[in-house]
């Protein structure tokens, strides 16, 4: 069942939008409520929530008509159980929400744009109250991840390239997924914000350590040679700049 109902989708794509759950009760209605009101009308919402204790079971319930399919069970983490409901996903497309995030029009605005397979599309999120981050270059994704709540991703990143989550980086394993997909798939930026990303979560509080020891590694194996040492001279003027100092104005003595 699609979320959208009473709509004609039968000459669009679906879109499967992945929210993954934890004792979100005070955000999660208003989050599907916004994607209740898109435009578009082939979407399904496949929920995963870690064994809430809040009410957003009951929520869940309450929804359980506009919602695909939903689970309560224990999880090791959002990123794996972002994987279980990649197992759900029966949409051409697939976008990542989170429960306390909330949609905006021009995500229907992007989601009639989409044709290519081949192609990542991704846009903007209302971020601290400002646009972010406009469209990025091979070396600018090196270095900074592109918030998944921008991106809508075809189902053939996850079916034939079965790429998913590694739960070894526990901030950043969403660009790590980005940087493999990278190699194999056109990134497309659309000047459109399509949601309001809240800042409060775990990856805006915290590095991933594990990401960082192996960054230089990745960046070379999904970014090639010539990014991968861009980044290194970077590093290296880094470290190798003039330490801050204080003038001191001459005087006559």
């Amino acid at each position: 069942m699609t979320t959208i109902t009473g709509k004609d989708n039968s000459h669009h794509e679906k879109i499967s939008i992945i929210i993954v759950t934890l004792n979100a009760a005070a955000d999660l209605q208003k989050c599907l409520d916004s994607i209740y009101a898109q435009r578009y009308p082939a979407i399904e919402i496949i929920l995963m929530d870690g064994l809430s204790t809040d009410g957003t079971v009951d929520i869940l319930k309450a929804n359980n008509n506009r919602i695909a399919c939903w689970k309560s069970e224990k999880d090791s983490g959002i990123y794996q159980a972002m994987n279980k409901a990649l197992d759900y996903v029966t949409g051409d497309w697939v976008y990542f929400l989170g429960a306390d995030d909330v949609l905006y029009d021009d995500f229907s605005t992007l989601a009639f744009m989409l044709k290519d397979h081949g192609i990542i599309y991704y846009a903007n999120v209302n971020y601290q109250g400002q646009k972010y981050r406009g469209e990025v270059t091979a070396y600018q994704h090196a270095k900074g991840a592109v918030c998944h709540q921008a991106m809508i991703y075809p189902k053939e990143v996850f079916v034939d390239e079965h790429l998913r989550f590694d739960p070894k980086y526990k901030i950043s394993a969403d660009h790590v997924l980005n940087m493999q997909a990278w190699r194999k798939f056109r990134f497309v930026y659309h000047d459109l914000t399509l949601a309001f990303f809240n800042d409060t979560g775990v990856s805006t509080q915290y590095l991933d350590g594990a990401f960082e020891r192996d960054k230089k590694k990745l960046i070379f194996k999904y970014h090639g040679f010539v990014t991968g040492m861009r980044y290194m001279i970077r590093l290296w003027k880094e470290r190798n700049k003039p330490q801050n100092y204080k003038k001191i104005k001459p005087t006559n003595d």
